[in-house]
Formats: C-alpha cells, sequence, structure tokens
C-alpha cells in the first residue's frame, strides 16, 4: 500500500503543491502506507532543463523533511509500460482536432477535459481513410458510454460518464489518464490525493483501472491555493516557491510552519516537524476552502 506525491517538472514547486505534497505524506503515513514521488515528465520536451526542475522539486520535497519510501519513478522512462496497457484495451483512431471537439462537446470538466461526443467511433471507412491521410490520430479508448462512481475522503461519492478519452495523443506521447493509472497500479498506490481541480478525472482512471486488472485507489482531493484574487496561485503572484522564499530569508521550515498553519496544523510562528504534524494530523478537519497566499 502507498500514497505518492507527482509533480511535472514544468516549473518549481510552489506552495500550493508543497501544501499538496504535505497533506499527502500525511494521509500515507497517518493511514500505515509508504509515502512515494513520480515525475510526471511526459510532456515536458518543450521544457528547458526539465531534468534540473525535477530534481529542485525533490529537493525541495525533502527539505521540508518529508521522507519517501523505494525510487523515484519518472514517467520517460516507462513507454514500454503504457504500450502494454493500451495493447490490452480496445480503442480507435481519433482524426479529430481541438476544435471540433470543442465545437462538438459539451462544457469542459473542472480538470479541463471535454467529454468526447464519439464522432471518430462512427465514421465509415472511406472518411477515416480520408482523414489518415492528412492528419495523425490519437487512440481513443472504447468505453461504451459507462459511468463509474468513486469515493473521496473529502467529497464523498462522486459519479461520473466515462467518455473515449483519449489514452495517446496524436504525438506519439501517452496521455495523462493513461500513464497516472498504468504507474499508480505499478507502484501498488492505493491511496491518491492531489489538488481538487483533479476530482472530475477520478471516475475515468478508476474506470480505467478496472480495465487494467487492478483496483481504483482511494482518493483525497485537496482545495487548491488561490491568490488574492481567488486565480490559482502561479509563479506571477511573487515570493510562492522554496528559492523565492529563500532569496528573501525564509527558511524551509518556516515554509513548513505556513503550510501546517494553513491546514489548522500549527500557529502561524510555531517551528513545527512533520512527526509532530502527523501526530495532530485528523483528515476530518482538513480545510475545505482554497487557501487563500496573501
Amino acid at each position: 500500500m502507498a500514497g505518492r506525491f507527482a509533480p511535472s517538472p514544468t516549473s518549481d514547486l510552489h506552495l500550493g503543491n508543497l501544501r499538496t505534497a504535505l497533506v499527502a505524506w500525511l494521509l500515507a503515513r497517518g493511514s500505515g502506507r509508504a509515502f512515494r514521488l513520480r515525475i510526471e515528465d511526459l510532456d515536458t520536451t518543450r521544457v528547458a532543463a526539465a531534468g534540473d526542475v525535477a530534481r529542485r522539486q525533490l529537493a525541495d520535497i525533502a527539505a521540508l523533511g518529508l521522507d519517501t519510501d523505494g525510487e523515484v519513478v519518472w514517467q520517460s522512462r516507462r513507454l514500454d509500460a503504457y504500450a502494454t496497457a493500451v495493447a490490452g484495451l480496445e480503442t480507435y483512431p481519433c482524426y479529430c482536432t481541438r476544435r471540433e471537439i470543442a465545437e462538438a462537446a459539451s462544457a469542459p470538466h473542472g480538470d479541463g477535459h471535454r467529454p468526447y461526443p464519439g464522432t471518430c467511433l462512427r465514421l465509415s471507412a472511406s472518411r477515416r481513410a480520408e482523414l489518415a491521410a492528412t492528419r495523425r490520430p490519437a487512440l481513443r479508448v472504447r468505453a461504451g458510454g459507462a459511468s463509474w462512481t468513486v469515493h473521496d475522503v473529502w467529497a464523498g461519492e462522486v459519479t461520473g460518464v466515462v467518455d473515449d478519452f483519449v489514452l495517446v495523443r496524436n504525438d506519439g506521447v501517452p496521455a495523462y489518464n493513461l500513464a497516472v493509472v498504468v504507474d499508480d497500479l505499478a507502484m501498488a498506490v492505493d491511496q491518491v490525493c492531489r489538488g481538487d481541480d483533479l476530482l472530475s478525472s477520478s471516475p475515468r482512471q478508476a474506470w480505467l483501472a478496472v480495465r487494467l486488472g487492478g483496483e481504483p485507489p482511494a482518493y483525497a482531493h485537496v482545495p487548491l491555493a488561490v491568490n488574492s484574487e481567488g486565480r490559482r496561485l502561479a509563479k506571477r503572484d511573487g515570493a510562492v516557491t522554496m528559492a523565492d522564499l529563500a532569496a528573501r530569508g525564509v527558511t524551509a521550515g518556516q515554509v513548513l510552519t505556513r503550510l501546517a498553519a494553513s491546514l489548522g496544523l500549527a500557529a502561524q510562528d510555531e517551528p513545527v516537524t512533520p512527526a509532530e504534524l502527523l501526530r495532530r494530523f485528523d483528515p476530518a478537519a482538513l480545510p475545505r476552502e482554497p487557501w487563500v497566499v496573501a
């Protein structure tokens, strides 16, 4: 049994990311689970020095005192595992552009995913051949309009329609919804803690886990950190990364205190350790509103 934290090395971790990592660690350790790290670097080919970013992310986690188990998993080294998983699923090629999907599909879910209306499933052989001559296809799973319910620690039961979502993008890169499920099964992850912007993706990921012969994990989606205007926290909001804060004389221990205070686990200036926070942690008492980082 394990929990995990799985950042993408597109930029340094900000306070919201670090807060989610802390909650994931507390949930895992508090339930007797291992705590593992994964670098989700499949979509970082256009990010300069993604490897350096990932190493800084790992250093930030260590600086907070969050110990981990096992080796760090890098998605870019697991392409064969994703290909094997896809080979065992019922799939079909999709030639739709993003614009065509946006025009045909319903409104996007909280994670930005637009349910696919099944356009390419109904193509004639001649039309499919015509499109194949000019477009590279993505690969979609055939879900048959399934519906799936998951249980989240804080949101309760969440039910969603499982559309024919993308498994492999048209550039050949395995899609997020495939990779995270394959990796979690391989890493024995049975507790997924992440930002609540990804809550709506859980039903289709749980459905896929079962199709791949596994069991869905327990889910725990943490409210996001936002700026004073209510927008998701980002680098542009000032000193929000460990490096930014260190340049202002803020230590890693002080960052941990700030994160703990936002969770109701410490006073504003109280020195704490992860072990102390673990003794105080009660999942039921986690604040359910977004954390406004002033």
